[in-house]
């Protein structure tokens, strides 16, 4: 299991939010330039970025947010605002390694059959996509976590595999921001419902523990962020775990 830094980007700053309250957030006094070198520089080679002004429609930060990326030569798992198959071609075609997909594939009945057509005879492509499942007391939210889906969690998850979507980045948002542990039976739920998941787990890791024990479970990796910027896991200590882990991330 590889750990991927995470730095989530509201209003052109490095931030992070409890339980993905837009005004529950703590900003970090570092440039998102800054912090990408000090990943890179300790040795990283992928990120996960989140605009958190696209998840909920807001572009302002994107131009700006691109054009930094394309600077870095680390992989990047990169999701908020994406609503179209267009934008999803042209960030695999720029080089992003992975976008993630949230609120357009619940709110949008016919968004990830369209998807899964598009990129049909593409498999490196379909293996790029991330869809994203937020999750509070098992009910999946969307549109920057402030929108309700009816559809019950498994059956998402079902829906999608059908289609031919295999990696999900799952976040607890009872979890997320509080540094209080991760969602370990949340996980193993969608991992007894479906094994066959490339699962990334999100929210809540505080510590090296945390992370031990979710390697314990069939999970891919996980996204460590506020535990990075408040020191409680060094970016030496994610250099030195992921260089001991042998397994396709």
């Amino acid at each position: 299991m590889y750990i991927i830094p995470a730095i989530d980007i509201l209003d052109g700053k490095v931030v992070r939010l409890r339980e993905g309250d837009y005004n529950q957030k703590t900003e970090y006094n570092v440039s998102i330039e800054d912090m990408i070198e000090q990943y890179r520089s300790n040795g990283t080679d992928f990120i996960h970025i989140i605009d958190l002004n696209g998840a909920k429609g807001d572009f302002s930060n994107q131009k700006a947010l691109f054009d930094i990326i394309k600077k870095t030569d680390m992989k990047v798992q990169y999701g908020g605002g994406i609503r179209t198959i267009e934008q999803v071609t042209n960030l695999l075609d720029a080089g992003i390694h992975r976008v993630i997909v949230g609120t357009q594939a619940i709110s949008n009945p016919d968004f990830l059959p369209q998807l899964s057509e598009a990129f049909a005879k593409k498999d490196d492509y379909a293996n790029r996509i991330v869809i994203a499942i937020d999750v509070l007391d098992e009910v999946i939210k969307y549109s920057g976590w402030m929108e309700s889906s009816p559809i019950k969690l498994m059956d998402y998850v079902d829906k999608c595999l059908a289609l031919g979507f295999f990696r999900f980045l799952c976040t607890d948002i009872n979890k997320d921001g509080k540094l209080g542990g991760a969602a370990v039976d949340l996980y193993k739920k969608l991992l007894d419902h479906s094994p066959m998941i490339k699962l990334i787990a999100s929210g809540g890791v505080s510590s090296m523990d945390d992370i031990k024990e979710l390697a314990e479970l069939p999970i891919r990796s996980v996204v460590v962020g506020k535990a990075i910027y408040e020191n409680r896991i060094s970016i030496e200590e994610v250099k030195d775990w992921n260089l001991q882990q042998l397994s396709s991330i």
